[in-house]
């Protein structure tokens, strides 16, 4: 019974903090995707797409803390060069491939804000980032796996300008794993650096 009653007053006073919803856009300042060039006898080449954007949703908890959650959105495109055929040697024709796939990031953060002026506070956050990818064609196999999982840190100032809230944020996320990787070709880059700014009523 006692856990019963912690949980419902828990939920309580979890109900009785503002919620925020909003949306964050921003720029990658590193590459997905780092293309090295040529690993005879295949080559390929990035086309980075400078963006990511989705909404977000924060619970405003007390002592300056705060749970944040995102969903980004980011288009990931590439193009390989591959022989027409793996046994010939060597090789007489090549296949240039254009991939792309839709990249989702999930990020789950715990935010602090340190005391500040009234319309500007100062704060940190750290937590946990999932990421999928959906749609890949992927004719050369350099794809390991769909999903990776992260951590995350940053920083950034929260504007309180009159209803809204404007955060610019430099945030960074070391990826615990890579989800592509082509030996001499290419590689996702594990080291994740990003500018964004988050709007939120």
């Amino acid at each position: 019974m006692k856990p019963l009653i912690l949980l419902t007053l828990a939920a309580a006073t979890l109900a009785a903090q503002p919620v925020s919803f909003g949306a964050k856009a921003g720029v990658p300042l590193t590459d997905f995707i780092a293309a090295v060039g040529s690993g005879s006898p295949v080559s390929a080449v990035e086309h980075p797409q400078r963006y990511l954007l989705g909404p977000t949703v924060e619970v405003r908890l007390p002592w300056g803390l705060g749970f944040e959650a995102d969903v980004l959105y980011r288009r990931v495109n590439y193009q390989t060069v591959a022989p027409a055929c793996n046994l010939c040697m060597p090789a007489t024709s090549l296949v240039t491939s254009q991939v792309t796939s839709n990249d989702w990031e999930f990020p789950l953060l715990l935010k602090y804000r340190f005391a500040g002026k009234k319309f500007v506070r100062p704060y940190v956050d750290a937590g946990v980032a999932f990421d999928h990818l959906q749609g890949l064609t992927d004719p050369v196999k350099a794809l390991k796996k769909p999903g990776a999982t992260g951590a995350v840190l940053g920083g950034g100032l929260d504007l309180h300008l009159l209803v809204l809230h404007v955060s610019p944020e430099i945030r960074y996320t070391r990826w615990m794993s890579q989800q592509f990787s082509l030996a001499g070709v290419l590689s996702s880059q594990q080291n994740q650096a990003e500018f964004m700014v988050g709007i939120t009523f």
